[in-house]
């Protein structure tokens, strides 16, 4: 899933290596180089809107139904576009519910095979909330469509990358800006315990982008308002996506 803002495909190169590594530990064969995908978009992106690119790639078709890899197939790819729409709940906060993470142990490759994290996020959507954050033995691992940052004592935390988690490209992004505007970060473990002080809670995607969470558990986080320091990272991305269109749209 990549994001494209003003016709400028977003942080494409970090979505390749993404796609790479999971194309290799499933051990697909990648179909096409990187400037060969990059072409293959062009056509979809309408320059005007903020959009999507969605892509998936299959192991190919096979003569026989085998659990076995099939021999000399080729990949299968489908490739769409859809418009980013702003999502209602952004700038009021929304909620989330904390579940137990019983996925398998490699969430770390992007696959198709989502049963486990649909599943959790359904559970979310009928208690009426925007994301379920799913805990391993306590600890954090991220949202069932999301990445999970919290503010505990000043300091912007996250998960670490590993193969409990799918690190995403916003995740890093938010990482970089936190550096490059010198606020408190780290990555590390975070307890379901110290989430529950947190001063501040979000859920970042490619396409909802920063999302603050008001309410956890039905507990109010911090009194049920958007935190300041939320506010000041949403604007950084903001602005982030525009300078990066600017500087990497050809002219």
């Amino acid at each position: 899933m990549i994001p494209v803002y003003q016709g400028c495909l977003f942080r494409l190169d970090a979505h390749f290596e993404r796609l790479e590594n999971s194309l290799a530990l499933t051990r697909i064969d990648n179909p096409y180089t990187r400037e060969q995908w990059r072409e293959n978009m062009v056509p979809l992106i309408d320059n005007t809107k903020d959009q999507y690119i969605y892509m998936q790639i299959t192991r190919g078709a096979a003569e026989k139904r085998d659990h076995a890899f099939p021999l000399g197939v080729k990949p299968t790819v489908f490739m769409m576009c859809n418009d980013i729409a702003p999502f209602e709940g952004k700038s009021a906060g929304v909620k989330a519910v904390s579940l137990e993470d019983n996925r398998w142990g490699l969430c770390n490759i992007k696959a198709i095979a989502l049963l486990g994290n649909i599943l959790l996020r359904q559970q979310a959507v009928e208690k009426d909330c925007a994301e379920a954050i799913l805990v391993r033995e306590g600890y954090v691992t991220e949202g069932a469509a999301s990445n999970v940052f919290a503010v505990v004592d000043g300091v912007l935390i996250t998960p670490p990358k590993n193969n409990a988690i799918l690190s995403g490209i916003t995740r890093d992004v938010i990482l970089e800006l936190a550096q490059a505007n010198r606020i408190p970060y780290a990555e590390d473990i975070l307890s379901l315990d110290a989430l529950k002080t947190a001063s501040e809670i979000w859920l970042a995607s490619s396409t909802r982008e920063i999302l603050p969470v008001i309410e956890l558990d039905g507990e109010l986080v911090a009194g049920g308002k958007v935190g300041r320091l939320w506010q000041a990272m949403n604007g950084l991305l903001q602005n982030y996506k525009i300078t990066y269109a600017e500087e990497n749209t050809p002219s």
